[in-house]
């Protein structure tokens, strides 16, 4: 039994403590570090003198560029908006940011008039909206039960299995790859919405714990493979077209698509070979097997009947986009070509304008890649991007031709985390690395060429802004933003490395 005096003596210890705060949440103090984190690393860099050969605007434009980059890491705010307040902000002080000297002194030039015009530029770009159209394009698949059904037509062919399900979602890139210029159109418009109902077949759901359970596998599967199909056909990829055309101006060289294909193989095929089954080690779901699943869907799939009108019509008209976007380039834009089929959805009642305005993972994802692709100009507008490719070709100065070559190359890959386009990457830096390769008569410039434009595809997966598809898997709401960097920079690694080991000695060495 407590004596009274102990029991005193407790009760004004316990007095003496202080009360928790009830308005006090931890939370607020996790979420200010992660505001004041970014803010703080554009004020630091912004602090330091702009290296020598570099104008101050270009490097306080960079300064803003790093905080935005550790704001989508660090998640204080959606991607999206971080995007819209780092263009806001270099809007705002674009005196200081965005224009030189010598363009302010010129007579007649409207800064502020100009800063808006290219704050806004990025809206008007084709991937971006094309990007968008991909999410219609799913709302259509849910909305008629299409997708569903051939989700579960999958499932009861290759449903025992994840990992099965992995090789099939590989194994439908790599059919449509070679026919399909745009990756945007390819990965985001026809993949990613049927594997997208393929998750909630199996009670894993977006912004939830069970994500992880199939569907953040699935999705990580068909995003990555996209990435290798990219560069393993040089028709899967506009920037492959653009880059050989850079070559054939800039070093009078032909470089074929028979060409381009075998000397990515080396890399290409084992990868994709690879691909479900490391993803499934590297980045493993939680369900592994399920035999009930297929006679599950068995069931389901008899119980939906037969095909329906609207289900046709979706077919029909996703059909009609992919052979346009297979043979139509010369004719109509890709973009043109989605932006025709969601009208013709709206029309026929297939989707809904309250179905297009309240998607709001379509909207966030055009928002943030229209601010990174402008974000992304602006770092070729300064000169940024032209004062990093001189200086890195010049530290590289005194190697042996194969070592500039793959140094070069490393310098291409990884400066693609300051892009959110690889069309944007390759029009802004490739001739600036092309004209380098000739100004160094013992690098042989045909391999470097063909080095340099291999690597386009897989640098795709480097970031979750880093190419047209990423933004929509990344919003997808079953990989976090986290685990899009860390699986970003794993699959870079091995990708670029496998490319290198593989296929660079057959490009470096061959006569």
């Amino acid at each position: 039994m407590e004596c009274s005096l102990c029991a005193k003596g407790r009760q004004d210890v316990f007095a003496l403590a202080p009360s928790p705060d009830p308005h006090k949440d931890p939370s607020d103090m996790k979420r200010f570090f992660k505001i004041a984190a970014p803010v703080a690393a554009a004020i630091s860099v912004g602090l330091i003198s702009s290296p020598a050969g570099l104008g101050q605007n270009a490097w306080y434009f960079f300064a803003i560029f790093i905080g935005v980059v550790l704001g989508l890491i660090l998640e204080a705010l959606p991607g999206s908006a971080i995007g819209l307040i780092g263009v806001t902000i270099v809007a705002a002080l674009a005196p200081w940011t965005l224009f030189a000297p010598a363009e302010l002194s010129t007579p007649g030039f409207n800064a502020p008039g100009r800063a808006i015009e290219w704050a806004l530029s990025g809206f008007s770009n084709s991937t971006v909206w094309l990007a968008f159209s991909a999410f219609m394009f799913g709302t259509a698949y849910d909305r008629t039960g299409l997708g569903r059904r051939i989700a579960l037509s999958l499932v009861k062919l290759m449903g025992k299995r994840t990992l099965f399900l992995g090789y099939a979602v590989m194994l439908s890139d790599v059919i449509l790859a070679p026919f399909t210029p745009s990756n945007t159109a390819r990965s985001a418009g026809m993949i990613f919405p049927i594997i997208r109902s393929l998750p909630p077949l199996y009670n894993s759901q977006p912004n939830d714990p069970s994500a992880r359970k199939i569907g953040a596998y699935i999705l990580w599967t068909g995003f990555a493979t996209s990435c290798v199909t990219s560069s393993l056909f040089l028709t899967a990829l506009a920037p492959n077209l653009l880059a050989v055309d850079f070559m054939r101006k800039a070093g009078n060289i032909e470089i074929t698509w028979l060409e381009w294909f075998f000397a990515f193989a080396p890399a290409g095929i084992p990868l994709l070979l690879a691909l479900p089954f490391l993803v499934y080690v590297i980045y493993p779901p939680s369900l592994k097997q399920s035999t009930e699943a297929p006679v599950w869907a068995r069931q389901e799939l008899t119980n939906l009947g037969p095909l329906t009108i609207r289900e046709c019509a979706v077919a029909f008209l996703a059909l009609t986009a992919i052979l346009l976007w297979i043979f139509g380039g010369p004719f109509i834009n890709a973009t043109t070509v989605a932006l025709v089929v969601v009208s013709i959805m709206l029309l026929t009642g297939i989707v809904t304008w309250d179905d297009v305005v309240s998607n709001r993972e379509a909207w966030k994802t055009l928002t943030l890649l229209a601010t990174l692709v402008t974000l992304s100009d602006g770092l070729y507008r300064t000169g940024l991007i032209g004062w990093f490719a001189t200086m890195a070709a010049g530290a590289m100065s005194g190697l042996s031709p194969n070592l500039t070559i793959v140094g070069l190359v490393g310098v291409y890959f990884l400066s693609h985390y300051l892009f959110a386009s690889l069309t944007a990457h390759a029009t802004a830096m490739l001739p600036i690395l092309l004209s380098l390769g000739l100004s160094m008569p013992e690098v042989p410039f045909k391999k470097l060429a063909l080095m340099l434009g291999l690597t386009q595809g897989i640098m795709g997966v480097l970031t979750p802004y880093a190419t047209g598809p990423a933004p929509v898997y990344a919003n997808s709401g079953y990989i976090t933003s986290a685990e899009y960097w860390r699986l970003g920079t794993v699959f870079g690694i091995i990708f670029l490395g496998a490319f290198l080991l593989l296929s660079g000695p057959l490009v470096l060495w061959r006569e």
